[in-house]
Order: C-alpha cells, then structure tokens, then sequence
C-alpha cells in the first residue's frame, strides 16, 4: 500500500474536497476532525483512516501525533488544513484569543512537520506539505488580527521547513481569499464580496484541490506560496 497523505480539518470545505479527491485517486488517505459531521462517516466508507483532534491545546497534538505516527511509518504528504477564523469581537479575553490562534495555526502544523520528519523523508516517492494560509497573511485584518497573524507565522514556517526537509520533502502553501461564501451569506454581502476581486467570482473548494494536485505533481516547487485570490491583491 502506497505512503498515506494526511489531511488535518478534512469534515468541510477544502479540506473535505481534498480528502475526497484524494480518495478518488487512491491514496491512503488520514484525516482529522475537530467535530463530527456526516461527512466523517462518508470519508470513512470510502476508506479514510479518521481521527478526531482538536489542535487546541499541547495534551490534544500529543495525543493526535502519537496517533497519527501509530497508523503508518511513512507518509506521502501533509497537508494542514485545520483552522479556527475567529474574530476580535467575538472574544473578551484577547490574550486567550491570540494563544488559541497561534496553537491551532502554527504550533500544530510545526510540531506534526517535525514529528513526521522521517516518516516523509523516508517515502519512496518525493513527498510534500502543503500549509493552508490566507490571503491575509500579507495584508492584515481589522477584524481577525489574530487569525491574520497566525497565518502569517505558518506562512513563514514554509519557508523554514522548505529549508529543513529538502531535498526529501517539497513545502509550500496556499493563501485562498474567498473560496466559497457560507450558507448564512445574504445577497449584499456576496454581491459586495464578488467586487473585492478582479475575476469577480466565487470559485468553489474545487479550486484548492487543482492547487494541491499541482504542487503534488510538481518536481521543482518548494518555499513557494499559490495565491488563490483572483487578483483581489491589484484592487
């Protein structure tokens, strides 16, 4: 059986669409769960590995680190997709807020890399991980400051595993702006949201698994960032 690729935040969205692409494909597929949906179940049934974790604190990435290197000794991929897009307002104790960002963000995603260090340095085949950030990783946000700048620090650690892993294992990241509006998304909101971007679209999940599939097939890409925001940064 081929080397797995692991999906953290696989029970939506991208991280769902990569997963079951992924199983289209035939790869071993790991994914992990902060809650349960239906779409676990689905993933499941179609042969994903599942683990439920919650990046939150440093007793849950133990727990999901030793679970996670208990299932396979090797592993094609990473991808950390795993997020939480909280907001200042929502949150009185912004000391907490900052924390829970950074762990979930940034101290997961570095401890994983380097807990699977020689589980991807020894695949057969050139292996690769892939940090999901965001558009605001390079711009700010006035209202996610401190989602914004854990983005920015997993941003950064591509660089430094990049650096770390070659030439065994390719790193790089992608920075989605809009992907896919909510299902709570009035009319205004969509209208104003399709203005913030030159190509005036809402491309869908589907546009993070093309991005996936061309840094796995790639042979020449590390340390790079695919910016998946249709020109929203020339407006």
């Amino acid at each position: 059986m081929k080397s797995p690729v692991l999906i953290t935040g696989a029970s939506q969205r991208l991280g769902l669409a990569m997963a079951q692409n992924l199983l289209e494909q035939g790869h071993h597929v790991v994914v992990t769960y902060r809650t349960h949906r239906s779409s676990i179940a689905l993933l499941k049934d179609k042969g994903a590995t599942v683990i439920q974790a919650d990046f939150s604190t440093e007793a849950a990435i133990d727990r999901a680190i030793d679970e996670i290197k208990a299932i396979s000794k090797t592993y094609r991929g990473v991808i950390h997709n795993a997020s939480d897009w909280a907001q200042e307002k929502a949150h009185t104790n912004k000391q907490g807020l900052m924390e829970r960002m950074m762990i979930i963000h940034a101290v997961a995603p570095y401890r994983i890399n380097l807990a699977l260090e020689e589980a991807l340095c020894n695949c057969e085949e050139q292996a690769d991980i892939i940090h999901m950030t965001d558009y605001v990783q390079e711009t700010g946000s006035e209202k996610h400051m401190a989602y914004a700048a854990s983005k920015a620090a997993l941003h950064n650690l591509t660089l430094s595993f990049a650096k770390k892993l070659s030439p065994h294992v390719k790193v790089n990241s992608v920075a989605p702006a809009l992907l896919m509006f909510n299902e709570g998304d009035d009319e205004t909101y969509r209208k104003k949201a399709l203005k913030k971007s030159l190509l005036e679209i809402v491309p869908g999940a589907q546009e993070a698994v093309k991005a996936m599939n061309y840094l796995f097939d790639s042979d020449y890409i590390t340390g790079q960032t695919l910016h998946l925001n249709g020109g929203r940064h020339l407006k």
